[in-house]
């Protein structure tokens, strides 16, 4: 390491101020510092210092992502030999290959297209790269069906940068989860690629992996059986390993459990939000039960579909959830609700995570202001000051 480093500090003169590639300073520093601590310290005013950064934030949610990604890619290969009837005579590198062929392209195109814009943003405007989009970069690719068309995917992407954070700042000032967003864009600009029953399970070989499915095939998801009013065909335990068709990285509960651990043991996301939203869609879910309005049971509410990965990594992005204590509560809590209620009474639309999570963004500055006032209110009483 020590040679890239000594190699690195010998062309930076190149790109700073005057240098001949002084235009591409923003692309350097951007490598540099995802390398390397950055060294530049405070020079004035009262500073908290910490040995990680934002970048190293980020750079431990991805490999929190690992399990979910991984398990995705495996699950892509079962799903495509369970379809065509070859499961038994395949081996896990023969589903392995042909998930990994199936997944790459679309983690290259969500980086390619996301970090090319923020590049191009940042050079544009004379600042620093920002990091946020190591995280939204592979989060979009894993929330998506398997058969989702590359192109579709990249102008999705471009609209989550562009419309969903740059406008507003960039890392750290926008209002929505881009990911989530890029999400929302495909769901309602594309329907047909984001929902329905032939969207879940790849049909086509790769590179002499896997297998062509007939034409017309169609499999539904557990949570798409329930809104076509069909009975859920999978069982409890393959909800929770995961050997059932969705987006890439939210079928298994285990791999999404892995990656929290990670997480909250680093305390990088927050205990509070995540247990809320698990709270509010559990006790939402027993209400409906109660009332005879859900074919499932209540538990079930929880492993299907996008609510494990939802409560995990969306739900808890420190940008756009609440960042008050009380506040988490608040919102962890309507983001299970929400997402209950909208699986059941919307049978049109089973899936109810990601909105859920979309509209509770938005309340969520409204919600750590009102716990504000409240704090200073109580203060202000118990000092006697009117």
């Amino acid at each position: 390491m020590s040679a890239l480093r000594n190699y690195l500090n010998k062309i930076k003169p190149n790109f700073e101020e005057g240098g001949k590639l002084h235009a591409f300073r923003s692309l350097f520093d951007g490598f540099e510092t995802f390398l390397y601590v950055p060294n530049d310290t405070a020079k004035t005013g009262v500073h908290i210092h910490d040995a990680i950064d934002s970048k190293r934030i980020m750079s431990m949610v991805v490999i929190a992502l690992m399990p979910a990604m991984l398990f995705g890619m495996y699950n892509v290969g079962y799903q495509n030999y369970l379809a065509a009837g070859t499961l038994a005579s395949a081996s896990f590198c023969d589903l392995f290959i042909f998930g990994f062929l199936a997944v790459l392209p679309k983690i290259l195109v969500s980086y390619i297209v996301g970090l090319g814009i923020e590049f191009a943003w940042a050079q544009w405007k004379g600042e620093e790269i920002q990091e946020g989009f190591l995280v939204s970069g592979i989060l979009i690719p894993l929330i998506v069906p398997v058969n989702c068309p590359l192109w579709i995917l990249a102008i999705a992407v471009a609209f989550a940068v562009i419309i969903g954070k740059e406008i507003f700042g960039g890392t750290g000032m926008n209002i929505f989860n881009p990911a989530l967003l890029c999400r929302a864009f495909l769901f309602f600009a594309y329907p047909t690629k984001m929902s329905g029953d032939q969207v879940w399970v790849a049909n086509e070989s790769i590179f002499g992996f896997g297998n062509t499915l007939p034409d017309g095939f169609t499999m539904a998801t557990p949570l798409g059986e329930i809104g076509q009013g069909a009975d859920v065909t999978a069982s409890l335990n393959d909800m929770i390993l995961g050997f059932i068709p969705g987006s890439i990285g939210e079928t298994s509960v285990i791999a999404i459990a892995l990656g929290a651990v990670l997480l909250l043991w680093t305390g990088i996301a927050s205990w509070k939000t995540m247990l809320s939203v698990f709270v509010g869609g559990a006790l939402t879910a027993c209400l409906f039960e109660s009332l005879g309005m859900t074919p499932i049971t209540w538990y079930e509410h929880l492993v299907l579909g996008g609510f494990c990965f939802g409560a995990v990594f969306m739900a808890t992005d420190p940008v756009t959830s609440c960042r008050t204590e009380c506040g988490k509560w608040i919102y962890g809590f309507i983001i299970g609700l929400m997402a209950v209620v909208i699986r059941v009474m919307n049978p049109g639309y089973p899936e109810g995570m990601m909105l859920a999570i979309l509209l509770m963004n938005m309340f969520a500055p409204t919600i750590d202001h009102f716990v504000v006032e409240r704090n200073i209110s109580k203060r202000m009483k118990r000092g006697g000051t009117k």
